[in-house]
């Protein structure tokens, strides 16, 4: 074999191991930033556990890409589930044309959510199909997925990178559902360190690959020692110009709500 053959095979060789190494370095990096996004959505998670039933009352104001406004009063409740996801109650009480409609949510960790809502003009309970999750919300800038509780199976998680926003330190977080039928290619948040808080988040529509809402969550409150929640929350769709402010202005916990609360058969009778 010709020495000059023999240098261009070891190049080969030499150049198949580098890439080869660089592909196990990216490996090992692909899994360290996974496991990191994973622990700190763990512990997200795990700081909002035990507040066990609340009940809220909320403004919604939707804004056409022009300004105009229009607002509605709303009441939620909400009932937090051992070993599955929470079970969450929406009831509109104004203006006239919405007063009376109700959105029942069961969250679930492992398994499609159910979801149904109750249109008074019509006496109807309609079930909102798993895929129709991306759909608007009665007519708002939040989607039927986002009206479900955030749950870890729910997504697979990645560490991107630390920022500072508003002055505080952030992690900041890549989500991508495992659901099929979800409307979101992926979802970048915005967790502070000290609390674990969301402050901001940017959703990827699936269909297009490109950013199309961002949710800002500011003005918040700690209630009980120990669970925060944002008395605000602003969706802006990038691809509209529409938005949906969401303001709290009071929530109590510790309610007394349980299961019965919380059924398909309640959904007319809700008050």
């Amino acid at each position: 074999m010709k020495p000059k053959f023999c240098s261009t095979i070891a190049a080969v060789i030499i150049a198949l191991l580098s890439l080869n190494q660089l592909a196990a370095a990216q490996s090992a990096d692909d899994k360290a930033a996974e496991d990191k996004g994973l622990a700190i959505s763990t512990e997200r998670k795990a700081r909002d556990k035990g507040w066990g039933s609340s009940e809220s009352d909320i403004q919604m104001i939707l804004r056409d890409a022009q300004g105009e406004e229009n607002v509605r009063s709303i009441r939620t409740k909400a009932l937090e589930m051992e070993g599955d996801g929470d079970k969450s109650l929406t009831i509109f009480e104004q203006p006239a044309d919405v007063k009376g409609t109700a959105f029942l949510t069961f969250s679930h960790i492992n398994e499609p959510d159910e979801q149904w809502l109750y249109l008074p003009a019509i006496k109807r309970v309609k079930r909102i199909s798993s895929n129709n999750k991306d759909g608007a919300f009665m007519s708002s800038e939040f989607a039927y997925e986002d009206m479900s509780s955030f749950e870890l199976g729910k997504y697979k998680f990645t560490y991107l990178r630390d920022e500072t926003l508003n002055g505080q330190d952030c992690f900041v977080v890549q989500s991508v559902p495992t659901d099929k039928f979800s409307g979101y290619a992926k979802i970048v948040s915005w967790i502070d360190k000290q609390e674990y808080r969301v402050l901001k988040s940017e959703f990827y529509d699936r269909r297009r690959d490109q950013l199309l809402k961002t949710m800002t969550m500011s003005e918040y409150k700690q209630y009980l020692g120990k669970y925060w929640r944002p008395l605000q929350l602003d969706v802006v769709n990038h691809l509209t110009g529409k938005s949906t402010r969401l303001v709290i202005n009071d929530i109590k916990f510790n309610t007394g709500l349980d299961d019965n609360d919380f059924n398909k058969n309640s959904l007319k009778r809700a008050r």
